[in-house]
């Protein structure tokens, strides 16, 4: 513990400069005569560090000392800052050590990248959750990711009504649009769970052999894609202004330019999309399937009926 918190406190005097004892002291949680000891421990073992009286004053290290990361060029430094999100970090367990591990990276980088990923750090700042909503914080997240780490199964209880039992082999942990999805093997399979839909997950000794060739990016997309087909059950033709389109558009809509100047939209059922066009006003006209125009205007004069004065 005492060797951790020296080399911690060795990097923080060489990102941050001089710093007090009672900084150091309520930092590491300990005393500041506790301060005083690591930093003779520190100059025992030959690093350069003194200190400065009054006012303004505190402990350094001489100009020029620093451990130094050869090879990463200033846009490399930015890329390994920003890296690793706090949010997703946390929820995995691994906050503090992505705190450290930022902070190693930041000490041992020459001064001049060094400089670029704290104006990074300073400058960006990524949030993978959607608005109005709270990240998906599963209290089985960490013990499934732990889980795929060691290739060790698990014995699990899924599904929030009538949970059933379950033995996997967890394969990966994926965060999409803020919410932790596990992919894992089971029944001779690989699919897909929702962590926050465990009720109870138990980790085993017995460890398994993951599948060859298994790349859960690439798993991951073709999985994607083979949900998103899924989904689509016709298409529907539209007039729709270019403030609609580009609107759709951002919202996953897959839309093809007819020669007509109308587009057509793949669907994903006639009341869903009734609904989700509904929403748009009169920036869309529907032209096909008839019956998604019928249900469109039903919805209408429901709403129109609702609100007449």
């Amino acid at each position: 513990m005492r060797s951790s918190r020296l080399l911690t406190l060795l990097m923080l005097l060489q990102t941050r400069g001089r710093m007090t004892a009672q900084a150091l002291a309520e930092i590491f949680e300990v005393s500041v005569r506790t301060v005083y000891r690591d930093i003779d421990q520190l100059s025992a073992a030959g690093v350069p560090v003194y200190a400065d009286r009054g006012p303004g004053g505190g402990f350094a290290l001489l100009d020029g000392y620093r451990t130094r990361l050869t090879g990463l060029s200033a846009a490399e430094a930015q890329t390994l800052i920003l890296a690793g999100l706090p949010g997703p970090a946390a929820q995995l367990g691994l906050s503090e050590a992505a705190t450290d591990a930022q902070l190693k990276v930041l000490t041992a980088l020459p001064e001049s990248a060094g400089e670029a990923a704290r104006r990074a750090q300073a400058r960006i700042h990524l949030d993978p959750v959607g608005w109005f909503r709270e990240a998906d914080d599963s209290p089985a997240l960490r013990v499934l990711a732990e889980a795929a780490m060691a290739d060790r199964r698990v014995t699990a209880r899924y599904g929030p009504r009538r949970p059933v039992e379950l033995v996997l082999e967890p394969l990966g942990v994926v965060l999409k649009a803020g919410v932790w999805y596990l992919v894992a093997g089971s029944d001779g399979q690989v699919r897909t769970y929702k962590t926050s839909q465990f009720v109870e997950v138990s980790l085993l000794e017995e460890v398994f052999e993951r599948p060859k060739g298994f790349d859960l990016a690439s798993h991951w997309a073709a999985a994607q894609e083979a949900y998103a087909a899924g989904l689509i059950q016709g298409v529907a033709r539209l007039k729709a202004t270019a403030e609609a389109q580009a609107r759709l558009r951002r919202e996953g809509g897959s839309l093809t330019p007819m020669p007509d100047g109308t587009v057509e939209l793949a669907i994903e059922g006639i009341d869903f999309t009734a609904r989700e066009l509904l929403r748009l006003g009169t920036e869309v006209e529907v032209l096909s399937p008839p019956e998604l125009r019928i249900r469109i205007a039903g919805l209408a004069g429901e709403i129109a009926a609702r609100h007449a004065i």
